[in-house]
């Protein structure tokens, strides 16, 4: 983030370069830096004629060039913007002699997605020698309830743990995923509100009851009548609780309980940073961990495994959702 803070405040000092070559594996970033450009480098009576657009499907790299050495009309210079640059993956070392010696009344941005490229080519030395290479790397896990709370805490917004931990579980690291949802609830409650569970259930759609936190918390405690009823409504909505997503979900917990039961410092904060899960949860694992043995651990987390695989068909003679959810309970309390 501070990389395109960077950016983001270079651009709003003047200091635009004739390059921006946004890369990798996180869209989010790339889509907010290329949305920026498009959106303040030229007025908007400038960008009628002096705004282009183009697709990396649809063009080559020499209609690209072409285009970049274009002068601006009226205006000190032009932007074009070429999305799912990706696509040009095979052609893009002919980009080398514009990169080195790029047209400076030109904004020429790249949306790179998805992919990289090899910061030893000559073509990637020359567009960051000239321009700027950004790339953009997918987040840990375990880095993105951090992330929600600074994307927050700058539109004068709080979360609660458990909400912050729910979009997580439920959303992953998709950050333009969870962004979407955060924008919701911004336009739902006012600034200054804290985000709580109750909001994500009503608005996002996340059940308080039947969920994965719940079954977890369940199993942790093995507290059996809840985990079934649990289970039974998983099976009954099957679109909204996909089973290789339960199955993984469960899996990771008890892994982290593996982990746990391994460490020699159980300093809460260690802990928390160890295995990765957030420090309000920590109690549930504390209760898990007195129930359930590490000899046990082991043996369940070699159950899941074999449940996974027969959730994707293999080695199941068709076997339902409900089948393989009452046997993952069953291999966990037994």
């Amino acid at each position: 983030m501070d990389e395109v803070l960077k950016i983001v405040n270079d651009i709003k000092s003047g200091n635009i370069k004739p390059i921006y070559f946004l890369m990798g594996e996180e869209p989010y970033y790339i889509d907010k830096l290329s949305d920026y450009i498009e959106e303040k480098v030229l007025s908007e009576e400038e960008k009628g004629f002096n705004q282009t657009v183009l697709y990396g499907r649809d063009v080559t790299i020499e209609d690209i060039i072409s285009t970049a050495k274009r002068y601006p009309m009226m205006a000190e210079r032009q932007v074009v913007i070429v999305k799912e640059a990706q696509d040009l993956i095979r052609t893009i070392d002919k980009l080398e002699s514009y990169a080195d010696n790029p047209m400076l009344t030109t904004v020429l941005v790249f949306c790179y997605k998805y992919k990289t490229l090899d910061k030893r080519k000559k073509v990637t030395k020359l567009l960051a020698k000239n321009g700027v290479v950004y790339e953009s790397k997918k987040l840990y896990e375990n880095q993105v309830g951090d992330w929600i709370k600074r994307v927050l805490s700058g539109k004068k917004y709080l979360i609660e743990p458990k909400a912050n931990a729910m979009l997580v579980e439920f959303l992953g690291t998709d950050l333009s995923k969870i962004n979407n949802e955060l924008e919701k609830l911004q336009i739902i409650l006012p600034v200054g509100s804290t985000i709580t569970p109750k909001h994500i259930e009503e608005n996002i759609g996340f059940s308080k009851d039947f969920n994965v936190f719940e079954l977890r918390k369940a199993l942790g405690e093995r507290n059996q009548l809840k985990a079934y009823t649990i289970a039974e409504n998983f099976a009954q909505n099957p679109k909204d609780n996909p089973m290789v997503v339960t199955t993984s979900l469960v899996f990771s917990f008890f892994i982290q309980l593996l982990k746990y039961h391994g460490l020699k410092d159980k300093n809460p904060k260690n802990v928390a940073a160890v295995i990765g899960v957030n420090p309000f949860f920590l109690k549930e694992y504390d209760v898990a961990l007195k129930n359930y043995p590490m000899k046990k651990v082991s043996q369940i987390v070699g159950a899941l495994r074999d449940i996974d695989v027969k959730s994707k068909g293999v080695g199941a003679n068709a076997m339902s959702q409900s089948d393989l959810l009452r046997e993952i309970l069953y291999k966990i309390f037994n």
